[in-house]
């Protein structure tokens, strides 16, 4: 097979006249082998056809006829993605975080805009990628359409930003109740990406009763996640009643008897087939792992934010305008530029520390919710580096109250405790994620059975930094690329991130940003 000025396919075949249904094809003539050249219009309808006759490596028209705009150029895998999707009006993309589904995902829908396949887009996703992924990805590789973040904003503009017919519009699982009826009054949203999907496994939430609601029978459905079906063959469910319903029973509870046997009144445990179904009923799908990807660079940085709590909130502006707060009956004083941002950064990471050496409690919930987001997502095992100890316990009760199994290292573990929690860390297959306290860490320690460092908030240093990361960016990586994740709710924060991935001295950081914090 071959692309012929651009324009057509040629293809080598024995039975040309199974290629007569496709419109504008001609038969070119047999070949003195006696088989024929058949010519096939490059255009999407006509590869579509020959996929379905069999012509499964028909490559999509995006291939030739995009000149993938924006600042990134595709990476490989970011192309076949891509032309995967335009191929597909339902499908799945199942790759490793860090692997550009974002991007891929943009620029398939942008072609398919571009050539009147598609007229508007509505992207569902977490909270905290919302700015810091998609509308980022939006304005740096499809500057030419236009694009709304709705949130932060009460429901009656959110409704008003979506009427305003924007090319891409982004909204959060749980906002989209507050719009679906201006949605469907559009009546214009032929494309919906979904992200980290298994938001959607549960077809009796409304989450998943909302969106299926709003697609027709001809909306295109693209959703991406990680982790399909992680925690059971059961979750699967909701993801392929969306895209695939004909590859699962009309009813959960037959799909859960068809991947499931019953063990006692309450448990369940997977059949001895449960992986091969649910690979079935998860299809068209695509996946790349970061190990397959050879063209990404080693280190891949993602941001996501989380709002600060009202109570984070009220005391951060207190101590960053005062230098003195009182909570819950202690004092919390900051008497230089360096304990200021301390103070801030500590109340940002929910918890502070008084004069008394009191720990002061805030609500982090929705950090520790990111934080899961992330873990959700990751097929490997992950390092969260927590520099305040308060924080690290916080942390690993969260995760031990949502079953997911951890350990923690901290200034006081001993070495011999610290050895055997590393080596467990290493050679078995729990805990899956490690929270570390960077200093006690962060130098000499091979932890390459995780490829994802998460970053609870800024460490204090761009040496700490680099440190942190190189836990795991090292010879014996298990997938050759780690993913690093900064979370951040705070300006203190994104700036202090900012700096560190910059790679900027630390002999003047705090007063650098004490004096920035001031002035915002």
């Amino acid at each position: 097979m071959e692309v012929f000025e651009n324009r057509a396919l040629i293809l080598r075949t024995h039975n040309p006249g199974k290629y007569a249904v496709i419109p504008n094809s001609m038969d070119l003539g047999a070949m003195s082998d006696g088989a024929h050249e058949v010519a096939v219009q490059w255009e999407l309808d006509a590869i579509r056809v020959l996929r379905n006759l069999g012509v499964k490596d028909a490559p999509s028209p995006i291939l030739g006829r995009y000149d993938w705009p924006g600042r990134y150029k595709p990476f490989t895998h970011q192309r076949d993605t891509s032309a995967f999707l335009t191929l597909n009006n339902r499908a799945f993309v199942f790759s490793e975080p860090g692997t550009g589904k974002t991007l891929s995902a943009i620029w398939a829908a942008d072609y398919l805009m571009k050539i009147g396949r598609v007229r508007k887009v509505l992207i569902l996703c977490p909270l905290s990628i919302m700015q810091s992924a998609w509308q980022r990805d939006i304005t740096s590789s499809a500057i030419h359409r236009t694009v709304v973040v709705c949130h932060h904003v009460d429901s009656d503009r959110r409704v008003r930003m979506v009427e305003y017919d924007y090319d891409f519009t982004i909204v959060n699982y749980d906002g989209l109740p507050m719009v679906v009826k201006a949605l469907q009054k559009r009546g214009n949203v032929d494309l919906v990406i979904v992200d980290e999907a298994t938001g959607y496994k549960n077809p009796q939430t409304k989450r998943w009763k909302v969106l299926n609601a709003l697609l027709g029978p001809e909306t295109m459905v693209w959703m991406m996640t990680g982790t399909p079906a992680a925690q059971s063959p059961v979750d699967a469910y909701g993801l392929a009643k969306i895209v695939n319903p004909s590859g699962v029973p009309r009813f959960q509870t037959a799909w859960r008897d068809t991947v499931m046997r019953q063990l006692t009144r309450f448990k369940w445990a997977p059949k001895h087939n449960a992986h091969e179904l649910v690979h079935k009923a998860l299809q068209p799908a695509i996946r790349y792992t970061k190990k397959e990807c050879l063209d990404l660079p080693p280190v891949l940085t993602t941001t996501r934010e989380v709002p600060l709590t009202p109570q984070q909130d009220k005391y951060y502006k207190i101590i960053k305008t005062q230098m003195l707060a009182k909570v819950a009956g202690e004092t919390i004083s900051a008497i230089n530029a360096a304990a200021v941002v301390n103070k801030l950064l500590q109340i940002s990471a929910g918890a502070s520390y008084s004069d008394n050496h009191e720990v002061v409690e805030f609500d982090c919930a929705p950090r520790l919710h990111v934080l899961k987001e992330v873990l959700d997502e990751t097929p490997n095992k992950t390092l969260v580096f927590a520099h305040y100890r308060h924080s690290i316990e916080t942390i690993r009760q969260y995760l031990k109250e949502h079953g997911v199994s951890c350990d923690v290292i901290h200034g006081d573990i001993g070495r011999t405790k610290r050895n055997d929690i590393f080596t467990a860390f290493q050679t078995k297959d729990e805990p899956k994620v490690l929270v570390i306290q960077e200093q006690a860490a962060a130098h000499g320690v091979t932890l390459t059975a995780a490829d994802t460092v998460v970053f609870w908030g800024p460490v204090m240093s761009v040496e700490m930094y680099i440190q942190c990361i190189a836990r795991t960016d090292r010879i014996g990586q298990v997938s050759d690329h780690v993913t690093v994740v900064h979370i951040q709710g705070s300006d203190i924060e994104r700036r202090m991130f900012k700096q560190l991935e910059t790679r900027v001295a630390s002999h003047d950081l705090f007063v650098k940003l004490y004096e920035e914090e001031k002035e915002s």
